[in-house]
């Protein structure tokens, strides 16, 4: 599947997003304790589940809907909508949706409320952000023809049908192992009939099935007011009474306000600060993996890095360890894989020499393949000050250990910055990261080095890529599915089309008015429903 929407919301900079906040001295910035708790984070985009791909929407949208699955804290599926959720062929899937369902209006939760929410983002008219992932589908063609000014076959996938007002079919293009997982996306959450008479006035005011409901309309750049829906019959049932998500445009000033208790939880704290945010907090500094990677990806329609021993030369070139010890204290991990190691599939040293510091060996390579002409445009965008200070080191290196002199700068507005990848524009090195929709190799893999891929990639060993994530895909079982997942991953770092570089660790912290504060490692980090407010 491809995932550009998805890459690019986590190029938006996570690092400065999904803020969390703690109070520094154990004080509550003379709030009173009325059983909510808020949470600092980056303004979301929308609300309709469908037309999102951001990480700071979902954290919002994760309170408000139940999908069909959901994740827990260690990346396995649970039911949570659902009762049931079965396939003989991994083709075709029957859902059975657990009874005694409402919206937060009242409305009862049905099987035609998730096809009815499908088929609106699937509809290429509508211009649904997320309306990609609904592509497995059988009958997505029809909704999205090639020429997008031309009349869709048809108005709803084929391959969805409800069979009754608990039960729903689901026919895909072709078997896929990774189903169940595909479910946990925020895009396939349920809509309530309500939804469809004002789309944009529901944007404001979303109606889900979650543990949590709207208190008020979302009050843009400032918070989303949330509160307990007392009719939720799901698994997720609250410890607390609500949760603020407050939306901030600088990480520095989130977490100001962590330290002066004026909210709760902060999911990520600049990299700067954590030093200090450790010393103060105490047991109250949130440290856990993630499975976000930055990388750089190279423009292969240019002909001077089309051969891989230079673009090998380029990666062991580069001291990984040292510019995480210099940017970002030593707290990210050197890439030793395409998979981070929470990853079922990750293989420690898959990477091998590729992703090893070795200068001798990387100008050996470097002109073994002929060397470098012309300018090396470095690109990156504005969105955080380490992208330019880890750049910085990279040129560096580059001219030192490769001989390569003339290297530019092309600092981008983070407005700009990811249509100039999406209509490849670039003509060197970009910087850029990876945050997984759901908890797979395959999508860590398909979407970044498949027939979409933003590099360019192409030819007989993309090709072969391409055809072992397809046996993966339609593996029997996981283990045999993780097999071909690994050789794919093999022949990608073989070519290295794209050179991954560090994965991230989030840095956390909580107020002392809050506990049982967990962040997991995926796109919907924040359990709100587990936190308990003193």
């Amino acid at each position: 599947m491809t995932r550009l929407n998805a890459a690019a919301r986590c190029a938006a900079g996570l690092t400065a997003v999904a803020l969390a906040v703690a109070a520094c001295g154990g004080g509550t910035g003379n709030r009173s304790s009325d059983g909510t708790f808020k949470v600092g984070h980056s303004e979301p985009d929308h609300l309709v589940p469908g037309n999102t791909t951001s990480s700071y929407s979902f954290e919002v949208l994760s309170d408000l809907f139940d999908n069909l699955v959901g994740l827990d804290k260690t990346g396995a599926t649970f039911n949570q909508a659902a009762e049931s959720v079965t396939s003989k062929d991994q083709t075709t899937w029957t859902i059975k949706i657990r009874a005694g369902q409402k919206f937060h209006n009242g409305e009862p939760v049905t099987a035609a409320s998730f096809a009815d929410a499908w088929n609106h983002a699937a509809y290429g008219p509508n211009g649904f952000e997320a309306n990609s992932y609904f592509e497995q589908i059988k009958g997505y063609g029809d909704l999205n023809p090639a020429d997008s000014k031309a009349t869709p076959k048809a108005g709803k996938l084929s391959g969805l049908k409800v069979v009754d007002d608990g039960t729903l079919q689901i026919t895909l293009n072709a078997p896929f192992s990774q189903f169940p997982l595909l479910l946990t996306y925020p895009a396939f959450a349920p809509l309530p009939k309500a939804a469809f008479k004002d789309l944009k006035a529901f944007d404001d005011h979303p109606v889900g099935n979650g543990p949590y409901m709207m208190s008020g309309d979302w009050q843009h750049n400032q918070q989303i007011k949330l509160v307990t829906f007392p009719g939720y019959t799901g698994p997720r049932k609250p410890k607390n009474k609500g949760v603020t998500w407050k939306s901030y445009s600088s990480a520095d000033t989130a977490y100001t306000d962590l330290r002066a208790g004026r909210i709760d939880v902060m999911q990520t704290i600049p990299a700067a600060k954590a030093p200090e945010a450790k010393r103060l907090l105490g047991d109250r500094f949130l440290v856990r993996q993630t499975g976000t990677f930055d990388y750089l990806g190279f423009p292969l329609w240019d002909k001077r890095f089309a051969s891989p021993g230079l673009r090998k030369a380029f990666s062991m070139a580069i001291d990984r360890k040292g510019i995480i010890n210099a940017v970002f204290n030593g707290t990210y991990t050197p890439a030793d894989s395409l998979l981070p190691s929470m990853i079922k599939g990750h293989r420690p040293g898959a990477c091998g020499e590729t992703c090893t510091y070795d200068p001798v060996k990387a100008k050996q390579l470097f002109d073994k393949a002929g060397g470098f002409k012309g300018s090396l445009q470095l690109y990156f965008s504005n969105a955080q000050p380490a992208y330019e200070q880890w750049m910085q080191i990279v040129a560096n290196e580059l001219k030192q250990n490769l001989g390569i002199t003339d290297i530019q700068f092309r600092k981008i507005p983070v407005s700009d910055y990811l249509t100039l990848l999406t209509d490849k524009k670039e003509t060197g090195p970009y910087r850029q990261n990876w945050e997984a929709d759901y908890p797979s190799a395959q999508n860590y893999l398909e979407p970044q080095w498949g027939p979409a891929n933003r590099m360019g990639w192409k030819g007989a060993p993309a090709d072969e890529f391409n055809q072992l994530i397809a046996k993966g895909n339609t593996a029997a079982s996981e283990a045999e599915g993780l097999k071909f997942y690994n050789q794919a991953e093999d022949v990608a770092l073989r070519e290295l089309p794209l050179m991954p570089l560090w994965n991230w660790q989030g840095q956390g912290g909580r107020s002392a008015r809050v506990d049982n504060v967990t962040i997991t490692p995926f796109a919907i980090g924040l359990l709100a429903y587990e936190v308990t407010v003193k």
